[in-house]
């Protein structure tokens, strides 16, 4: 645990201070050339084409980095670990800060450039990102793929669980999308919603104890969250209910001191950013706190 909360400090630190490098680390071209060369060798038939090919895909470099996972947990106190797991889960952050996203899309001069910076949002191929009320969910899905998905791999199977969720990502909706076999392409579909159900699970109950915990909850049990549908859609519904609520208070204590309540650009884009801090704040506390009751115990 101590590994994970020095990566994830580490991850976020990277990528705002050398941002151009880690941006090239995370582009995974050696995993789309490596889907290119399966692909060529495979031909249109074979285990490649089917349902189950991705795994001659992932398997390979997820199971050397649980080797090197293993071979590097010990020598000189695990500080080789350690480094080993600040780099992997660096390079599998993202691949592009939410934060610094978001930042763009409302820092942008026009209707036009905040179209193309809010389409960067996108998890999906061909999604479309528009502003409204529809922003809260696609920031919490962005914060999802980016962000608590890896984070909660990472923490349950280390650097190779980091690795093995953001190469089906990848192989979805980045730089493999297009190029496997139909079947293929549709067994990795089913793969990725059961990588991100538990941890859509457990985003509407952070954003219950950061935001308005009875309306979140409210809205998770009426989109079919307390039950298993092999769909996130709650995590939508969460997040649309969190952030109005929070701009409904906001606006109900400009009223209580006597000032008209402001709205700002995109009201919905800052708030929805505003709470994934706060989530990610909580899950960095616990892991905190995790580890000081171990050291005590």
């Amino acid at each position: 645990m101590f590994t994970t909360l020095v990566a994830v400090i580490a991850a976020l630190v990277l990528g705002h201070v050398a941002s151009t490098r880690v941006a090239a680390l995370r582009r995974f071209q050696w995993y789309r050339g490596w889907l290119e060369w399966l692909g060529m060798q495979s031909g249109d038939g074979g285990f490649w084409a089917g349902r189950y090919g991705l795994a001659l895909a992932v398997l390979p470099p997820v199971l050397l980095m649980a080797v090197a996972q293993w071979l590097l947990a010990r020598p000189l106190l695990g500080l080789l670990g350690l480094l080993l797991g600040v780099v992997v889960l660096a390079c599998t952050w993202g691949p592009r800060d939410l934060d610094v996203d978001i930042e763009a899309a409302l820092d942008a001069d026009g209707a036009e450039a905040r179209r193309a910076r809010l389409a960067l949002l996108a998890t999906e191929p061909g999604q479309d990102v528009r502003e409204g009320p529809g922003l809260p969910a696609a920031v919490m899905r962005a914060a999802l793929r980016r962000w608590f998905a890896v984070l909660w791999w990472f923490l349950l199977l280390g650097p190779a669980g980091a690795l093995l969720y953001r190469l089906v990502e990848q192989a979805v909706a980045g730089v493999g999308h297009g190029l496997r076999p139909e079947d293929n392409a549709a067994g990795a579909r089913r793969l990725l919603p059961l990588l991100d159900w538990p941890v859509a699970q457990l985003m509407p109950l952070s954003l219950a104890l950061v935001g308005n915990s009875d309306r979140v909850f409210r809205a998770g049990r009426a989109a079919a969250g307390d039950r298993w549908t092999g769909r996130t859609d709650f995590l939508d519904a969460a997040a649309r209910t969190a952030v109005s609520g929070e701009l409904e208070e906001e606006a109900q204590d400009y009223v209580r001191e006597g000032y008209l309540p402001l709205r700002p650009d995109l009201p919905e884009l800052r708030d929805a950013m505003s709470l994934v801090w706060r989530m990610l704040l909580l899950w960095v506390t616990l892991l905190a706190l995790l580890i000081i009751a171990g050291w005590v115990g």
